[in-house]
């Protein structure tokens, strides 16, 4: 009993647990600002100067995509920089760069200094996959799952509130405005960040320093599965984006249409929401591998009525089921990464995965796209579906080598 007692006051030591709240708190933050201005992105560019109807949603999906982009392009960057000179230094580094930038969108005179702005939204942001970085390496192994289940919590709950924060704030207050206090707000995140946040020391890579430390990993069969992972994850949840509109307007009566279809893309965010903690907790108890493997054997079972449907409540009702089942994947892979790479290593190694994932939100909508315009709307989820299964078989041979 005393041994467990023992056991129990050494992982509640440190500063892992004020780091954890911090770091969800900035994570909510940062991704507010990045989706907030998704409800009234073809208003602004249309006052930045742009009038053709097709125009407005073109320049609004570069503008939109393209934070993303250049996220997905410097998050292994950021993962090496942070493992060679602090984790913290690049939390503070992305809350300031980002509360800059922000602020910095509010000014624009045009639309191509918005979609520039965007652009260094993303390659100074990445606070979010920073916290990854930092929780995962700071928090004991053993509640690695529940602390990374609970930053994701966050980011998911920042990802449904921004949209929703910027469908009100610019009747109130103007969409210039808005940039400018979600600026001020992620400052707050900055100075939280800088003064509160305390980093422990950091193991010194010996050698192998090309590659990213790749060399220093000494089985890279899990890694490689879960940067896998991670891609079918963002795969799965995006695939529909492009068709959701359409296949509801097949279900549901027309004034009604956007409305189910945006409970529809939120479904499945809020059943992440809810599960991401639990599952994590879970996993820290039975397995990570484990938990991977069923939340991907169920999503995909999930997914095939989802092609069979005859009611917008359906759908909803599968895409919450299946954000439940889909939300103890981030924790577990960022988990399992863990425990299968160096500490000196441990940012670099999550960087990629990072970058895997919005490669995921890239190819997910890209491909959901091109088959349910060429093949049928049905067969994206069935498609996505054998992708899932796939992924489930592929992590549990790659467990049972281990």
């Amino acid at each position: 009993m005393n041994i467990e007692v023992d056991r129990e006051a050494l992982l509640d030591a440190g500063p892992w647990k004020r780091n954890l709240i911090v770091c969800v708190f900035g994570s909510f933050t940062t991704i507010v600002g990045m989706t907030l201005l998704l409800p009234f992105l073809p208003l602004y560019v249309e006052q930045l100067g742009v009038t053709d109807h097709a125009a407005i949603v073109q320049w609004s999906g570069v503008a939109y995509g393209a934070t993303f982009f250049s996220a997905a392009l410097t998050a292994p960057l950021w993962g090496r920089l942070a493992d060679r000179y602090g984790r913290k230094l690049m939390l503070i580094r992305a809350s300031l760069g980002m509360a800059i930038a922000m602020s910095l969108i509010g000014m624009a005179h045009n639309v191509y200094e918005l979609v520039g702005l965007r652009l260094l939204t993303g390659l100074l942001g990445g606070y979010a996959s920073g916290s990854t970085v930092l929780v995962a390496a700071q928090t004991p192994k053993a509640r690695s799952g529940w602390a990374i289940g609970v930053l994701s919590a966050g980011i998911m709950a920042g990802s449904l509130v921004g949209p929703l924060i910027g469908g009100v704030l610019p009747g109130l207050i103007g969409i210039r405005a808005t940039f400018f206090l979600i600026g001020g707000v992620i400052f707050f995140t900055f100075l939280g960040t800088t003064f509160l946040i305390r980093e422990e020391a950091r193991p010194k890579a010996k050698g192998g320093k090309a590659r990213g430390g790749w060399s220093l990993v000494p089985d890279k069969r899990p890694v490689v599965a879960m940067w896998g992972t991670g891609l079918l994850l963002m795969v799965a949840n995006m695939s529909i984006e492009p068709i959701i509109t359409v296949y509801v307007a097949q279900l549901v009566d027309a004034p009604q249409v956007t409305f189910v279809a945006g409970l529809v893309m939120s479904a499945a965010a809020f059943g992440s929401l809810l599960s991401s903690s639990h599952l994590g907790k879970l996993a820290d108890r039975v397995g990570h591998w484990r938990i991977i493997t069923i939340c991907l054997a169920v999503s995909a079972l999930l997914l095939i009525p989802q092609a069979f449907v005859v009611g917008g409540w359906q759908l909803i009702l599968l895409r919450f089921l299946m954000g439940l089942a889909l939300g103890g994947l981030l924790p577990c892979i960022a988990s399992v990464i863990r425990h299968n790479v160096p500490d000196a290593v441990t940012g670099s190694m999550l960087g990629y995965s990072i970058s895997a994932q919005y490669a995921g939100q890239v190819i997910g909508p890209l491909a959901g796209g091109f088959i349910g315009g060429h093949i049928g709307m049905s067969a994206v989820f069935l498609g996505t579906s054998v992708l899932m299964a796939l992924g489930a078989i592929g992590n549990f041979i790659v467990e049972k080598k281990e």
